[in-house]
């Protein structure tokens, strides 16, 4: 049984339609890819998945229990948090107050206040910093540790490398290794292909709502990716 599951997934904001039945499965412990352009779907699929866009209940399960009529709060008590993209974080509220909420839930687990100072050491050093007062790269760090302070089983991250410069994309994609190690398990969307791919060990391509291409993701054909990823 798969830890997540998309059944013919179909999302709506109003009247216009962003997902048209998505099929799509994550393993417990794997790290999958979500990439595409911008607009093809992927940022829905994630807020679906995380209850911050309804959809049918049926369409969505996590570890085999209907999960897509569920509020966001009760999926996050379940073992599913999301990064968000721009981060998100509470500008009124210090690196530590941010990180605090994120463990409101009460879930157990490895990851407490002090695992993700050990994780991103800078947070620790500017604890008592409002949010605003971070580096871009600083803030996607904040935004990764407070969703880890729930302890989910399932870690969703959108855009970890947007707006950043190559040397912080680096450090923030090297501290991956340590959630996986914990037992998590990673949905990345992302638009640097590359990086999806070196990250994953299996990818969606998304375009204009519908997967495109899944494929593993190593020694795929980049040929077949870049068609997929443009609708060629």
């Amino acid at each position: 049984m798969s830890l997540l599951r998309a059944r013919g997934l179909r999302a709506f904001y109003g009247d216009f339609q962003a997902l048209f039945d998505i099929d799509l499965r994550v393993e417990e412990g794997e790290t999958i890819a979500i990439i595409g352009a911008n607009g093809a779907g992927k940022t829905t699929f994630l807020r679906s998945v995380a209850g911050a866009l309804a959809c049918g209940n049926a369409m969505i399960e996590f570890d085999g229990r209907p999960i897509g009529a569920l509020t966001a709060h009760a999926i996050v008590r379940l073992g599913i948090a999301m990064v968000p993209e721009g981060r998100k974080l509470f500008p009124s509220l210090t690196v530590e107050e941010n990180l605090l909420l994120g463990g409101y839930c009460g879930r157990s687990g490895a990851w407490t206040l002090a695992r993700v100072y050990e994780l991103f050491p800078m947070l620790a050093e500017r604890r008592a910093l409002q949010a605003t007062a971070l580096s871009g790269g600083q803030q996607q760090m904040a935004a990764i540790g407070r969703a880890l302070m729930s302890n989910p089983r399932l870690l969703l991250c959108d855009e970890l490398s947007l707006g950043l410069a190559p040397v912080v994309i680096r450090d923030i994609y090297a501290c991956i290794g340590a959630i996986i190690a914990e037992g998590t398990t990673l949905v990345i969307v992302e638009q640097d292909i590359t990086r999806a791919l070196d990250a994953s060990s299996r990818f969606y391509c998304f375009q204009e709502g519908r997967v495109a291409l899944a494929a593993t993701s190593r020694g795929f054909d980049r040929d077949a990716i870049t068609s997929a990823y443009f609708g060629l």
